[in-house]
């Protein structure tokens, strides 16, 4: 099933406290990124980041899901509706080192 304009619209907005958020599209699915740096993505109108030491330590409990058959596990991001908490996700995540700049 591939994500909806709508649900990258909604999550556009909530990460909408950070500037220079990008995203492409990719076989009805969304890559997000910060500052040119990959972070997660929209699957399946779920949003999922890359499991970096930063995201697991905000999110121990976060369960680890697939974006698509043949992927590495990503974190499901289940707190959506606070803008601020994700705001301090993607900033921890952009800081940590050994991501891929695009």
């Amino acid at each position: 099933m591939a994500s909806s304009k709508e649900y990258l619209d909604f999550v556009l907005e909530q990460l909408s406290g950070l500037q220079e958020i990008t995203f492409r599209a990719m076989m009805g699915e969304y890559l997000l990124y910060y500052r040119g740096k990959i972070f997660g993505g929209i699957y399946d109108n779920r949003f999922l980041v890359k499991p970096v030491k930063s995201a697991k330590a905000k999110m121990p409990d976060a369960p680890m899901e697939l974006p698509y058959e043949g992927a590495k596990e990503m974190l499901l991001v289940e707190d959506i509706e606070n803008k601020a908490f994700l705001t301090e996700l993607v900033s921890a995540m952009y800081e940590e080192p050994g991501g891929k700049k695009c």
